[in-house]
């Protein structure tokens, strides 16, 4: 397969990255990119020698593969078009509103035959790429996720907005169903809720214990993974991973001394690596590592927790 004609489909703050990456990939020839704010297009197409258009109408006959990076609202509208059109699609998280537009869309890339591949980037984070050979069967997790405000992010609450990062990894690297989840959270600088925490138990009896704030005054990306052979602590944002097992002797009596390793990785580039992944996928005719299933499934869980604020 020669080049896939690409497109990005929404060239704001995070669309205009997505549309870099596309024009530097061998993999991608970016056609256009489109935007109903034909200024932001123009500047975008400019900057990367391609073509700025203003309607899905005129953009989806040229194209084979698109990015969909609008506002979580038009997810689902635009995804449809796309896919019904058999484009295959890269569509940012959150993947919708209601879990039954994530279905039709999961069913449509199937009729289809397209690659539906949702927009988890800490998937792509070298920290986490990491652990694949590491995790075992985690019995407690513990998360913490916190970020200043950011208007950007402010069309949905902090649960779909940063929470779900962490609920999607969680959800992969435990591979359970959920049973009982707990929530508490209050809102502070919007009118949604910006700190919660969800305590989510699963089958397999492992517990999850996440924290998500958007009222912070720096980021701070950690996650804690205790499993019966091993402690595992990850930065995603300084992208250092630490094991840490129990070794030979003791340090005190009848506790074992702790053999610790520390990791720490080069920065990348996770959205071209992201890119990159869905466009081998569309070549190879493979699963993404985060399907469609995986993003409905951390939306259902995400929705969960939402309605256990807004009920209590």
């Amino acid at each position: 397969m020669g080049s896939i004609k690409s497109a990005v489909i929404g060239v704001g703050y995070l669309g205009k990255f997505h549309a870099q990456k596309y024009a530097e990939l061998s993999q991608s020839e970016l056609i256009a990119v489109c935007d109903n704010n034909t200024e932001a297009a123009t500047t975008v197409a400019d900057d990367l020698g391609t073509h700025a258009v203003s309607k899905l109408s005129e953009l989806l006959p040229k194209v084979d593969a698109v990015s969909i990076v609008v506002p979580t609202q038009l997810h689902h509208e635009i995804a449809k078009q796309c896919l019904q059109a058999g484009k295959h699609v890269l569509l940012e998280k959150p993947m919708t509103t209601t879990l039954d537009e994530a279905k039709e869309l999961i069913s449509l890339a199937k009729e289809n035959n397209c690659i539906l591949q949702i927009g988890h980037l800490e998937r792509f984070n070298p920290a986490i790429l990491a652990l694949e050979n590491t995790l075992n069967q985690p019995l407690f997790i513990e998360s913490h996720r916190v970020a200043p405000f950011n208007p950007r992010g402010a069309d949905v609450n902090v649960i779909l907005d940063l929470m779900i990062h962490d609920i999607d990894i969680i959800l992969d690297i435990v591979d359970a169903d959920v049973v009982e989840i707990d929530a508490k959270g209050v809102a502070v600088l919007s009118k949604d809720t910006d700190i919660a925490n969800a305590r989510i138990q699963f089958s397999n009896g492992c517990v999850a214990n996440v924290t998500a704030s958007r009222a912070g005054m720096k980021s701070e990306r950690k996650m804690r993974i205790f499993q019966h052979d091993a402690y595992i602590s990850v930065d995603f944002q300084n992208k250092k991973v630490g094991v840490h097992r129990k070794g030979d002797g003791e340090q005190f009596p009848g506790v074992a001394n702790i053999d610790s390793q520390e990791h720490e990785f080069e920065q990348g580039d996770a959205l071209k690596a992201e890119i990159e992944s869905f466009l081998d996928c569309i070549a190879n005719n493979t699963q993404p590592k985060v399907s469609g299933e995986a993003g409905a499934r951390a939306l259902a869980t995400a929705i969960e927790i939402t309605k256990l604020l807004t009920s209590s």
